[in-house]
């Protein structure tokens, strides 16, 4: 029994949807419990415990725990004073994929997107490829495609640098900019990861696209990776075209009050770019975005860079509204908060909780093209977006 901590996260709840379609007996905690991802593992038979460490036992095989895991967490606690083995997240997906010829795909952004356009291009072309991706993709039921043919595709993460944990056969660099480190730092890690893969390498990192245009470029990494894996041009510009799309990915959920309702995971500089150029194209009128930053650590850090790209992007018919940090518990420095960021941004809105930005953004909405929520680890976010879409009489 394969037990994973912090099982509803997007990375570790793949890991444990690609386990249970690999045959593996799974159980994993989580703090929050409940989330539309942990109800889909609770569907596909893995049983979910709360986090406090009662589902280790003597029958547990394995714990699986990602870099975000505290050395107090008791499942950890309990698994050592059991003896049970303890392995890193990308160790143990690593070991899952070893028998198969494996595509990784990183970078700062865009690499859950092309993750799924490739695993959706190759097996429109016969491949049959395992996919393991860092969200979850239309029509997937989840983050995780297992077919049985030697090909798997697999977003790896360079946010704690595991990805070194991967020997992949061809990789893919969608591109780098500071955000777990400074920009050196990233491509320096992605430098030594692609120095010795054997296969195709498409490294982006050189070009330049518009941040309305990231969408056309995640479709042209795709496509190149897969001709360079032998798939027919043609029937790949096919396949790009009946591609479903990914969750919570410039996700729209239906309308509010004549505005369109977005959902994004939209939670760095980079990202927030990207969403907010192709949303003020597609909705000249104006948006409306309720934000959260998805820790302490990470607002700090990007404090400057968030706040230049919401007054950048941000024009007169626009509105920001700021949500607190999203706070997973843990020993984390609590010394800064979202009104430090607002206090950046002229015009930003402060709200309390998620029913607040629910308010601001019903009564926003009659005068925007579009609203939208965005940020990552909260999984309030979505709910909030459907809410939205939600139609009151």
């Amino acid at each position: 029994m394969d037990h994973l901590i912090g099982i509803g996260g997007v990375g570790m709840s793949a890991l444990a949807q690609a386990l249970v379609c690999a045959g593996r007996a799974v159980s994993g905690a989580d703090r929050t419990l409940g989330t539309p991802a942990l109800r889909r593992l609770e569907a596909q038979g893995v049983r979910v415990f709360p986090d406090d460490g009662s589902g280790v036992t003597a029958a547990t095989t394995r714990v699986v725990v990602s870099t975000a895991i505290e050395e107090t967490n008791p499942g950890l606690v309990r698994a050592r004073e059991l003896g049970v083995p303890v392995v890193h997240r990308a160790v143990a997906l690593a070991e899952l994929l070893s028998g198969r010829k494996l595509v990784a795909v990183c970078g700062t952004c865009g690499k859950s997107s092309v993750t799924a356009m490739l695993g959706h291009v190759l097996a429109a072309c016969g491949f049959d490829p395992a996919v393991v991706d860092g969200a979850a993709v239309v029509g997937w039921n989840g983050a995780v495609r297992w077919g049985k043919g030697e090909w798997a595709v697999a977003e790896v993460d360079e946010s704690d640098k595991s990805l070194t944990a991967f020997k992949p056969y061809a990789a893919i660099v969608t591109n780098a900019s500071a955000d777990h480190y400074s920009e050196a730092e990233m491509n320096a890690v992605f430098d030594a990861f692609v120095k010795d893969v054997p296969g195709p390498v498409v490294d982006a990192r050189g070009e330049r696209y518009d941040a309305a245009d990231f969408d056309a470029q995640n479709r042209s990494l795709a496509k190149r990776m897969a001709v360079a894996l032998g798939a027919d041009p043609a029937a790949v510009d096919a396949a790009l075209e009946t591609f479903p799309g990914v969750e919570r990915r410039l996700q729209r959920v239906g309308e509010c009050a004549g505005a369109a309702v977005y959902d994004d995971y939209a939670h760095n500089p980079e990202k927030l770019r990207a969403l907010l150029g192709a949303l003020k194209r597609r909705h000249p009128k104006g948006v409306a975005i309720a934000w959260r930053p998805h820790g302490y650590g990470p607002l700090r850090k990007m404090m400057d860079a968030l706040a230049a790209v919401f007054r950048e992007a941000l024009g007169p018919g626009d509105r920001l509204a700021l949500l607190p940090v999203y706070d997973a518990g843990g020993t984390a420095d609590r010394g800064v908060n979202s009104d430090a960021l607002a206090a950046l941004v002229p015009g930003a809105a402060l709200v309390e909780n998620l029913d607040d930005a629910e308010r601001v953004l019903r009564a926003w909405a009659p005068s925007c093209g579009a609203v939208v929520t965005a940020g990552a680890r909260d999984p309030g976010l979505p709910g909030l977006a459907r809410r939205l879409a939600e139609e009151r009489t």
